[in-house]
């Protein structure tokens, strides 16, 4: 780490942050995550016979905003570590609106792209200040603790977000649920300007200089536990995103649900991960981070490999989809909060750049599964079956030998 002087950035300010209001905050500014894929999940099969799409190009609107959302983690990184997390989110939150606005008045399947591509990179900016605010007013056991409970305000975003969302489509049309996003990120907006103060616990007048950005980017990447968990991070979440990104096809176009029963569907998966978050807190405190992710990889494992084993078998029914979903949903919820927090754990002065170097991992992770699914599927559930049992047997294999071996954490 450079060895370049910081300012202070009003640390009591941020000790007067209730833990209630903490939680919230997160849960709202990650939540924006699934809001802007899960709401808008159901709509993919109308939004293409609408705009005359193939599957690929509608895939494309998935993968833009992955790509944009992992590109800009990068720049947000250093940026809110130079100017602060406040500052950063008003802008960014201002600018996910818009771009939301203009996805909902989208005329062709291009355009849609562009505008998908614009809330990506804006969404980018609150993931990584919120993952960065844990680590600027927690120590790790207790940062992780608590962003297990704001992933399970998450959770409760990604249940209600597939469900409306179909509602929406069946109800208003494909437009309706960028619509929705629209006025949700300007609720968020409203909310972050009132209540939310400085957390950083110093700023870096040097943090976007080119020398001292290489050297800090450098050193997050090579540590041996920031790879640890950004490596379980991304494939956890690389299965989950096949499951949101394929699903709305197996489910509808394969199973033949309806775009609101596809909601209840996508929510029992949602309900499963929020378990899990429960489950989390549980095994945190019985077992530590090691032993709690290496619990939840079990579910994991049994997801990924019970899926591909029914698909195998010839069994295509909603129930041999539905069960393993929500197996892998359950470990999901273990392995995230963990994850997470474990990445940002070594960096106090950095947590922008290490959260961004970890959020980018993970977004290029989900951008090369929206391609490989725009060609692969096939009007059938094995290439989500088989995908999942993929990356189901990546996570275990990080949860059981680089997580124990690399991914002890350390206090500031």
């Amino acid at each position: 780490m450079s060895d370049t002087p910081v300012r202070p950035a009003a640390p009591a300010r941020a000790a007067r942050l209730a833990p209630a209001t903490a939680a919230t905050l997160l849960a709202l500014l990650l939540g924006l995550q699934p809001l802007s894929t899960d709401l808008y999940l159901p709509a993919l099969p109308a939004l293409a016979r609408g705009l005359g799409a193939g599957m690929p190009a509608v895939q494309l609107t998935m993968s833009a905003l992955i790509l944009a959302f992992g590109l800009a983690q990068l720049v947000w990184g250093p940026v809110a570590d130079r100017y602060g997390r406040k500052p950063v989110l008003r802008l960014a939150l201002a600018l996910f609106a818009l771009a939301s606005l203009g996805a909902t008045l989208a005329s062709s399947i291009g355009v849609l792209t562009l505008w998908r591509a614009a809330q990506g990179a804006c969404l980018a900016a609150a993931v990584v200040c919120a993952r960065a605010m844990v680590r600027d007013l927690y120590e790790p056991a207790e940062g992780a603790r608590v962003m297990s409970l704001a992933m399970s305000g998450l959770g409760l975003i990604a249940l209600s977000a597939p469900m409306l969302g179909g509602l929406l489509t069946s109800s208003f049309g494909w437009r309706s649920t960028l619509l929705a996003v629209t006025l949700v990120v300007s609720g968020v907006l409203m909310f972050v300007w009132r209540v939310l103060p400085e957390t950083a616990r110093s700023l870096n007048p040097q943090a976007l200089h080119a020398g001292t950005l290489a050297r800090t980017a450098r050193q997050v990447a090579s540590d041996p536990t920031f790879f640890s968990w950004a490596s379980l991070t991304a494939c956890t979440y690389g299965g989950l995103f096949l499951v949101l990104a394929s699903s709305s096809f197996i489910y509808i176009e394969v199973l033949g649900l309806s775009a609101a029963q596809y909601g209840m569907a996508l929510g029992a998966g949602s309900t499963a991960y929020v378990a899990g978050t429960f489950a989390c807190r549980r095994l945190l405190l019985r077992h530590g981070l090691t032993g709690a992710v290496q619990r939840g990889a079990f579910f994991s494992l049994a997801g990924g490999l019970g899926m591909a084993a029914l698909a195998a078998s010839g069994v295509h029914a909603v129930a041999a989809v539905l069960v393993p979903q929500c197996l892998y949903a359950f470990g999901h919820g273990i392995h995230q909060p963990c994850g997470q927090t474990g990445a940002v754990s070594p960096f106090p002065q950095a947590a922008g750049v290490a959260a961004a170097l970890a959020g980018f991992a993970l977004a290029l992770v989900a951008f090369c599964v929206g391609l490989w699914l725009g060609q692969a599927l096939d009007g059938t559930v094995r290439p989500m079956a088989y995908g999942l049992a993929f990356w189901s047997v990546l996570v275990a294999g990080v949860a059981w030998t680089l997580v124990p071996r690399h991914g002890a954490l350390r206090a500031a």
